[in-house]
């Protein structure tokens, strides 16, 4: 039996972009409290580490079977369909990242080529949305990884 390390990336990842939340509106906070000073790009920083932590954290779910519409939808069926079921869950899953992932990779080119439009920090905007291309691997993982437990169990369950 493969056994599973003591930490993994995309845990470390959620848990990093979470404390770096934190730390950056902690930061702001006590800039607005004690020098009457916000930090501008506190708030595009934290949008932005949001939307990658979620995009992890989906993958994460996937896995654990977290999203109650799947979970639901599973246990509805009899036990000799949830292998299709989760199946299928696996396929529509994986294949809206990938429309995600196209929407994504083209509105990078168009940024890159015609808008070239930078945020209130500086950064061109197409480096966030490649940021969320980055982060979709973790969620194929949780997507196959999760497949493979509802398979397991509908097996263990059938039987």
């Amino acid at each position: 039996m493969k056994t599973e390390p003591a930490w993994r990336i995309d845990h470390v990842l959620v848990s990093l972009l979470l404390a770096g939340m934190a730390l950056i509106a902690f930061a702001n906070v006590v800039g607005r409290y004690f020098f009457h000073y916000s930090i501008s790009f506190t708030e595009e920083l934290t949008i932005n580490m949001f939307v990658c932590m979620s995009v992890v954290g989906t993958g994460i779910a996937f896995e654990r079977g977290s999203h109650l519409g799947m979970v639901t939808l599973l246990n509805v069926f009899p036990d000799r369909a949830r292998r299709g079921v989760a199946i299928l869950s696996a396929v529509l899953g994986a294949a809206l990242y990938v429309v995600v992932d196209i929407i994504l990779i083209y509105s990078i080119y168009k940024e890159m080529a015609i808008y070239k439009t930078k945020s209130s920090m500086g950064i061109y905007n197409w480096v966030y949305y490649l940021c969320v291309v980055l982060c979709t691997p973790f969620v194929f993982k949780g997507i196959l990884r999760g497949m493979r437990t509802r398979l397991d169990q509908a097996r263990r369950e059938g039987k």
